[in-house]
């Protein structure tokens, strides 16, 4: 029998994705999911996290996760799936959700027991009953505290400026408002690392790609930040004084598990054997999922970037260099092949072109091929933000659709160029501090458009290339388990590098050149576009 599959699974905001591929033969050969709402509606997270009157939090169950993780194994298995062939496991987490532990975790997660599910094992070991996610936005008043004491710094040192879903300033609003339970936590891992150390039965390390999203990681350094924790242990302190807590708090860099870049984190422990994996097998260090997603995507090596078209619209690319963006609104994480990456999000992306299209009342043919061919390339300076939601890059409260000309008296395909065009621009502005890029790889509902992709190729004046991937996540965290464990092995090169497999599992379906004879109305269109957004 050949050992040469490997295993991906994604705990995404909804569901844990798994995906097995042969490197050797080029194919994927298995594939799971479990939907939380759908599959685990005993967890009451319908999308997600559970319900909470303060729209302002957003938490999930983490036993959830581990009955996905039980679940998801066991769909693999009874799907057909030849669960003794696979030879590596990798994985990612949604970024920034955090995951609190007592003092029986230890003993509970290397004693795990075949014979019974994980969630009743684990549960025990919680410090915290819930985890915050990447959704939360309570913690604003954490984030101005720490801003307020470092400055710049957080930023050019963090990757981040202080950030209400990061794992850093969510920790600290914890300790503040529940400071007897924070000091019986023991151990914080994040969601990635958690699982993580559930497979392989003691604690895994967090890698620097997801760790990077905690405001905690100085990533100068390649370390726990000692200024920030020392901060927050601080606030933590004057917490547990005035509510009387008699027991004394943990530092925090003591309760964060060990970093690691990549690589392998340990071996699958006995309990995975009920569903007929090999115990032993090498697990390779989970990472998040935007870094997992720059694998999958191919664009874990220099001079490629990846704009995904989904409900927001994100710009990521693997950096040479580590460098921070000088507005403030980008991050920079860890890129699991090596260096650094940075990412933006637009929080108005494919529903705020939805939302377009449904008011001027316009088919989607219209939308992403006929205004295009009615109109010219600059829409004659006409451009326009759909900011239907209040926007993040750039942070801006006030909502509503902004426009350089009168939108009441301009025809649709005017409107439909107007609302694509501001939209690229704004990508290309606020990525101008990472680089240049020759390709870009688009991905998510709205790459199927042939009039944005050939908006975004004339506004980058790079070539963009279509691929179509559903689970980007979980086959880049499946490539790192392979590209690892060939690695532990010393086998260099082969089907299980990481070049061979993007030219495998990522082909481009199809391409779009960009046309000089624009790059001049769009360059002028810049300064229309910062004027707009101010």
């Amino acid at each position: 029998m050949k050992n040469n599959l490997y295993l991906g699974l994604d705990c995404s905001t909804q569901s844990m994705k798994a995906i097995v591929i042969d490197p050797v033969e080029g194919k994927t050969v298995a594939e799971a999911n479990v939907n939380f709402g759908k599959d685990l509606p005993q967890y009451n997270c319908p999308e997600g996290y559970l319900a909470n009157a303060d729209r302002l939090v957003k938490h999930a169950d983490p036993l959830m996760w581990l009955a996905a993780l039980d679940l998801v194994l066991i769909r693999l298995r009874d799907g057909g799936c030849d669960m003794a062939a696979i030879a590596g496991i990798g994985g990612d987490g949604q970024q920034h959700g955090s995951v609190y532990l007592n003092a029986e975790w230890q003993k509970r997660v290397q004693s795990l027991d075949p014979r019974l599910g994980l969630p009743a094992q684990i549960n025990p070991a919680l410090a915290r009953t819930t985890s915050p996610i990447w959704m939360d936005s309570s913690t604003f008043s954490q984030c101005a505290d720490l801003n307020a004491a470092f400055g710049r710094q957080i930023q050019t040192e963090t990757g981040s400026s202080a950030i209400e879903r990061f794992a850093g300033p969510q920790i600290m609003l914890f300790s503040q408002t529940e400071p007897e339970l924070y000091a019986a936590t023991q151990r914080i891992h994040l969601v990635s690392s958690f699982l993580c150390s559930v497979l392989i039965g003691r604690d895994a390390p967090i890698d620097f790609g997801d760790g990077a999203g905690m405001n905690l990681l100085n990533l100068k350094r390649s370390e726990w930040d000692r200024g920030i924790t020392a901060f927050i242990d601080q606030r933590a302190e004057e917490a547990r004084e005035r509510s009387r807590v008699q027991m004394p708090v943990q530092p925090l860099i003591e309760k964060l598990p060990l970093l690691q870049k990549n690589g392998v984190a340990g071996k699958l422990c006995r309990y995975f054997t009920k569903y007929g994996l090999r115990e032993g097998i090498p697990v390779a260090v989970w990472t998040g999922d935007n870094p997992a997603s720059l694998v999958g995507t191919g664009a874990w090596a220099s001079g490629v970037a990846v704009v995904s078209l989904g409900t927001s619209d994100t710009f990521f690319a693997s950096m040479d260099t580590f460098r921070t963006d000088p507005d403030g609104c980008g991050h920079v994480f860890g890129n699991p092949a090596g260096g650094c990456m940075s990412l933006i999000c637009f929080k108005n992306g494919s529903v705020s072109r939805d939302r377009v299209r449904t008011m001027l009342d316009v088919s989607w043919q219209f939308f992403d091929q006929d205004a295009f061919a009615k109109t010219p390339p600059g829409n004659e300076g006409r451009i326009a933000l759909p900011w239907f939601e209040a926007e993040i890059t750039p942070p801006r409260a006030e909502t509503g659709l902004r426009a350089n000309f009168d939108w009441e008296k301009a025809p649709p395909e005017v409107l439909v160029r107007a609302v694509v065009e501001g939209q690229a621009l704004a990508i290309r502005h606020h990525s101008q501090w990472i680089g240049e890029f020759n390709t870009i790889r688009v991905t998510g509902g709205a790459s199927k458009s042939a009039g944005i992709r050939q908006t975004l190729a004339d506004v980058f004046q790079a070539k963009v290339e279509r691929i179509a991937l559903e689970n980007s996540a979980a086959l880049g965290s499946a490539m790192l388990a392979a590209s690892s464990a060939a690695a532990e092995s010393s086998v260099i090169g082969g089907a299980t590098s990481l070049s061979a497999m993007t030219k495998v599992f990522t082909p481009v379906q199809d391409e779009v050149v960009a046309r000089s004879e624009t790059a001049a109305c769009y360059d002028k269109l810049l300064t229309q576009l910062t004027q707009l957004e101010n």
